[in-house]
């Protein structure tokens, strides 16, 4: 059976109303490319969902995530100049956090989509495999 889609949040669907992404200019759509860009790879992600459970510094992401060192500084600067992550010195580490809790809303969003899409080609496959059988 297909999952509903969920709910939009009132502020998703205020700004769906208003012409939301169908009124922003070329500028604004570039930066919003920019950001899934950053967020279209899989260490990066990684990053993030380590960061779900709160503040880290690069020793821990590094032991969650089983990347490398080099990697994970290369990436966190990446979602660090995106905004995506902040950075806090305490003493003589710095520890990473989200900056903006929305990104596991959209995060949901898309694992929504995506299990849908697989219910959807997981039936049809069935179809044409009861197709098949009964020739």
């Amino acid at each position: 059976m297909p999952k509903k889609p969920p709910k939009k949040p009132v502020a998703v669907q205020e700004r769906t109303e208003k012409g939301g992404i169908s009124k922003l200019t070329p500028e604004a759509l570039s930066l919003m490319a920019d950001f899934f860009k950053v967020l279209s790879e899989v260490s990066r992600l990684q990053i993030v969902c380590s960061l779900k459970a709160g503040d880290k510094n690069v020793t821990e992401i590094i032991e969650e995530t089983g990347l490398g060192q080099a990697n994970v500084s290369k990436h966190l600067k990446m979602l660090t100049q995106a905004g995506v992550v902040a950075r806090e010195q305490r003493g003589v580490c710095v520890y990473y956090r989200i900056a903006n809790p929305f990104l596991f809303e959209l995060c949901d969003l898309v694992c929504d989509a995506l299990t849908i899409q697989a219910e959807q080609h997981s039936q049809q496959l069935q179809q044409l495999s009861q197709l098949r059988q009964s020739r």
